[in-house]
């Protein structure tokens, strides 16, 4: 019975909160080198909850950055599963500091939400996990379950040392199945599979052209403009229906099926032109708004710069221009071949008069999917409305996460995204908050999925 587990919950929810105040506390700025001391007090939290919770053989991983750590729990037996539980308990940096209504590592409750930064992303949802399993050792003595725990410190700067950790230390990190706290739902209270995630990659054009800027009056019609040129290429990368138009882009996408248009269809869309105040919604033609940013490939344009930018007019023909392009990617499509097709294109395209330069993107990952039918995942939605009492909607998302490419691509095992944050919590803003509903009902979500997972194989 886990009627005991979510009563610790419930009767220990004023010590949790405190706790969780004291691990927000904690500025673990990633980014920022002034903050490296306080990012290992933030590990160093991480490993000691860990200890106190019981588990074996805590450690803290040095990595080329910050540290990683690293716990484990066998007691459920050979028989039982083993998850590899990920998170991250670095954080963004607060600026700008002025727009904040409260001391960003001082939480504070208000309209039933704690605001502070790491509130939602990803300290909130990660101490959540650890709450549960403290509850379980707590009343029952034991996990259903065998967990392994990997936690960074360099999320938020791209993991840049986490690829090389596992791949170095891959039986150290095998498990049957990997569960993520790192995500949403797509409204508050509103349970939410996220089965799927797009790739990324992406590339920077440089169009060269004199040698210096130049006098428009005395040399336009002579030289080709860079910023023109540019504009031509840009131009020539998608059509008026939002297909884009590269050679190959779209030879090995994987098709959206009925079943999952079916899925799509029953999410209670965003309103986006409340959302982003534009009057017209566009997408690729034969696919609506939530079909193509949640499951078709795209390509933008990101930004734009040559030329003057000042007040007023100067005449002038600019010397170069420069556009980052980057695109979403989805089952079926490889970023390293992507890059190429963009390459390719542009070199084909680029007018006459004008040297053309493409940088391609360092970071790059894969989509990922799990089939939403999957025995895990279908246990997942199950114990999310029990907790909700409201029925679990599946999404794919636009957004990318690359340590769930890597994490299949070194594991090849399913991993499932139990996130329990809203659309309202201004990740990465001012103000970043997490409401004490998903709080409350996500940690109850987890302590249904573990006893279903563990107990009832």
């Amino acid at each position: 019975m886990v009627k005991q587990v979510v009563g610790y919950l419930q009767t220990n929810r004023e010590n949790l909160l405190k706790r969780l105040h004291d691990y927000l506390a904690i500025p673990s700025v990633s980014t920022d080198s002034t903050y490296k001391k306080e990012v290992k007090n933030a590990a160093k939290f991480t490993a000691d909850y860990l200890t106190e919770i019981g588990f074996n053989n805590v450690e803290q991983i040095d990595t080329a950055g910050h540290p990683l750590v690293y716990g484990e729990y066998n007691g459920a037996g050979e028989n039982a599963p083993t998850v590899l539980f990920y998170g991250h308990y670095d954080v963004q940096p607060v600026d700008p500091i002025e727009e904040w209504d409260s001391d960003p590592f001082k939480a504070e409750i208000r309209n039933e939400r704690i605001y502070a930064r790491g509130s939602s992303d990803d300290k909130g949802q990660v101490f959540m996990n650890l709450a549960v399993f403290e509850a379980y050792m707590k009343t029952k003595g034991e996990l259903p379950i065998n967990v392994k725990v990997c936690i960074e410190g360099e999320e938020e700067i791209g993991s840049e040392n986490l690829y090389e950790v596992l791949l170095n230390n891959k039986e150290k990190f095998a498990a049957d199945f990997v569960v993520i706290s790192d995500s949403g739902m797509v409204a508050k209270n509103q349970p939410t599979i996220l089965y799927g995630l797009k790739g990324f990659t992406g590339i920077e054009i440089t169009v060269k052209g004199p040698d210096q800027d130049l006098h428009s009056g005395m040399y336009g019609g002579a030289v080709r403009n860079p910023i023109m040129a540019l504009s031509h290429i840009l131009a020539s990368m998608k059509d008026n229906d939002e297909v884009i138009t590269i050679d190959g882009f779209y030879d090995n996408v994987e098709p959206l099926s009925a079943e999952e248009r079916d899925l799509i269809a029953k999410i209670q869309g965003e309103d986006y032109k409340a959302l982003t105040g534009v009057k017209e919604t566009v997408s690729e033609k034969g696919y609506n708004e939530k079909e193509h940013t949640m499951a078709r490939p795209t390509l933008e344009v990101n930004g734009i710069y040559g030329g003057y930018q000042g007040e007023g007019t100067k005449t002038i023909i600019p010397s170069s221009a420069t556009a980052k392009i980057t695109c979403r990617l989805v089952p079926g499509q490889d970023p390293d071949h992507i890059q190429q097709l963009l390459k390719n294109h542009v070199e084909k395209v680029t007018p006459s008069g004008v040297e053309v330069e493409v940088k391609l993107e360092k970071l790059s990952s894969k989509a990922y999917k799990v089939e939403p039918n999957h025995p895990l995942i279908q246990k997942a939605a199950l114990c999310y409305e029990k907790a909700f009492n409201k029925e679990t909607v599946f999404v794919r998302m636009g957004g990318s996460i690359p340590v769930v490419e890597w994490l299949d691509d070194i594991y090849h095992i399913p991993i499932i995204l139990l996130g329990f944050g809203t659309p309202e919590d201004r990740l990465h803003s001012p103000n970043e908050s997490f409401p004490l509903d998903s709080f409350d009902k996500g940690m109850e979500t987890l302590v249904y999925y573990w006893d279903e997972v563990g107990n009832n194989r």
